[in-house]
């Protein structure tokens, strides 16, 4: 089915309650394991139409911000989800507790039990109210970041669309550019500070309820970290500044002398890699589909039919327009067992990037689309990035067609932005730790905390001169800083991972497309650990996992210089 004709039906909370209420009522009265097995896989499919509602609405509404009728729908969701979050919370506490559960972990497995009992920790119905602000401050969030039409170019432009003049070769439109966008956030400076605090202290209040210190703690149970500890992401954070820090500070410096620009750089030089211009994409959005169809069609069986879908079915909304939101994502439609990809195209890389990145996430999840129950169809987040970050470099196999003359460059480049963003993702990681550590910070103190971890993670950027980002703001423009706490280092953890498959394709594209299928096909029956132990990698908290990344990603960055 196409996607403008799924239809959307507002879930109902009191109708919802009574059919909650009717399949616990058969769980607890069935008198055998089939019985309670048939009562488990109706809750499912009924916790799945929720969720297909809801990220409809969600998703209709962020391709246009300024549609009245979604607009209103997110309202309701936003206070719609806290109380259906306690609706499931009541039936799992019945399932984690039932005389079931052995027959039940037998045959669905363990990992999905200790994911339970992770969720059970990080809720009570004591925090709906909470929630329900904190949902309502991020839905504000997106709607600012959304609402922005700069003056440039003669034109009134959104963030994504400004994005293409901040890697303009040209110095004066490049950094003007980075100035106008500076110029929004700045006139919104005030508000943005409000809304954050107001999200520290409202999540530092839910953790408190539910008995920790501080939300650090619950933080980590939202995520669902189910094999690691902030002590190993501590120890993550010591080996980036150790090995990929030097590395990326090496890099920034022959850019430096490439570009013909002073070290160290500022935010607006450091993203022009290349003095004739940044690699770009060759033709048309609908020519650079074109190409992706062909890389999904020449790497397996199985990612053929996956794209096909995704293109006859009006899955993908890739163009940016005014009043959409920015970013991209990928969302599933369980209803319909297809996933949706939203993006901004915006004439840059990243076009090529997000058709890789985000279709890593929708292939992963068009593969597991009928794993029961599904619980297992995902795998905790970072192992979800490992599936986006590797299909990344699975898209150099096409990169001559889509980037032609610039092929070479854009290896250059992704490569070098996926050693350079670790540093940065581990700072907003470390900086989430600091803020939620200290909930009473100031505004004025936050922008310094930022300032200083800057210094230790990106010591190439000049501070002095830079409105905005050198004052310290620039974690403002992050949006998962406001709407996922602690989620950015995932994006950490696979991109090591990812290098890891990029050193297994130098040698051999055919292994690590097997390996990497191995990991997709466990889908969320492993942890994080557990997966990349199946596809033959070293965890990220193995100290010698980024030594040996820089290492490579280094010796490869030295011999294809550009």
């Amino acid at each position: 089915m196409k996607f403008s004709e799924m239809k959307y039906e507002r879930p109902d909370i009191e109708a919802s309650k009574k059919y909650a209420g009717q399949i616990k009522q058969k769980f607890i009265d069935a008198k055998s394991f089939e019985a309670a097995d048939k009562a488990f896989m109706e809750w499912d499919k009924f916790t799945l139409h929720i969720d297909t509602m809801m990220s409809l609405a969600y998703t209709r509404s962020s391709i246009d911000t300024t549609d009245e009728y979604y607009e209103k729908e997110v309202e309701y969701i936003d206070e719609f989800s806290p109380v259906f979050t306690d609706i499931q919370h009541s039936f799992v506490k019945l399932v984690v507790n039932s005389r079931f559960r052995p027959q039940l972990e037998e045959k669905y497995g363990s990992l999905m039990f200790k994911n339970a009992e992770i969720f059970l920790k990080a809720f009570s119905p004591e925090i709906i109210p909470e929630t329900q602000e904190t949902n309502k401050l991020e839905t504000e969030y997106q709607k600012l970041i959304a609402s922005a039409q700069i003056d440039f170019d003669g034109e009134k432009k959104t963030i994504s669309q400004l994005f293409p003049y901040k890697q303009s070769p040209d110095d004066e439109i490049r950094r003007s550019a980075w100035s106008a966008e500076a110029g929004f956030y700045s006139e919104h400076g005030k508000e943005l500070d409000e809304i954050y605090d107001k999200l520290v202290k409202l999540r530092d209040k839910k953790a408190k309820k539910l008995g920790y210190d501080n939300f650090v703690k619950l933080g980590y149970l939202q995520m669902n970290r189910n094999c690691y500890t902030a002590e190993d992401v501590d120890k993550f954070r010591k080996a980036v500044v150790k090995y990929i820090v030097p590395l990326a500070d090496r890099l920034y410096r022959e850019q430096a002398k490439r570009t013909g620009l002073e070290y160290p750089l500022t935010f607006a030089d450091a993203s022009l890699r290349f003095r004739d211009g940044n690699p770009k994409p060759q033709g048309t959005p609908e020519e650079i589909l074109e190409t992706g169809k062909k890389l999904y069609h020449e790497l397996s069986d199985e990612s053929a039919e996956f794209i096909d879908v995704m293109l006859d079915n009006e899955l993908m909304d890739v163009l940016s327009k005014k009043g959409k939101a920015g970013g991209g994502y990928c969302t599933q439609l369980a209803d319909y067992k297809v996933p949706f990809i939203f993006a901004n195209f915006n004439g840059t890389a990243d076009d090529v990037e997000v058709i890789t990145h985000e279709a890593g996430h929708a292939f992963a999840y068009y593969i597991a689309r009928n794993i029961v129950p599904s619980d297992n169809q995902s795998p905790t987040l970072e192992a979800c990035e490992v599936h986006s970050m590797t299909m990344e470099f699975f898209g150099w196999h096409k990169s001559d067609e889509f980037f032609g003359k610039d092929a070479a460059k854009f290896r250059y480049s992704h490569l070098f932005g996926a050693i350079t963003f670790i540093p940065y993702g581990t700072m907003v990681d470390h900086f989430q730790h600091l803020v939620y550590e200290n909930p009473e910070m100031a505004p004025d103190q936050r922008h310094q905390v930022w300032r200083e971890l800057l210094r230790v993670y990106m010591p190439w950027m000049k501070l002095d001169g830079s409105p905005f980002y050198g004052e310290g703001k620039g974690w403002q423009r992050q949006l998962h800083i406001y709407e996922n706490p602690f989620y950015y280092i995932d994006y950490c953890f696979a991109q090591t991972a990812a290098l890891e498959f990029w050193t297994v394709m130098q040698k051999s594209h055919e292994e690590a497309w097997q390996r990497y299928m191995r990991l997709v096909r466990k889908a969320g029956i492993q942890t994080f650990i557990e997966l990349i132990d199946t596809a033959g990698l070293k965890s990220p908290f193995e100290g010698d996992a980024l030594k040996e990344v820089a290492e490579n990603a280094g010796e490869w960055l030295d011999s294809n210089g550009i």
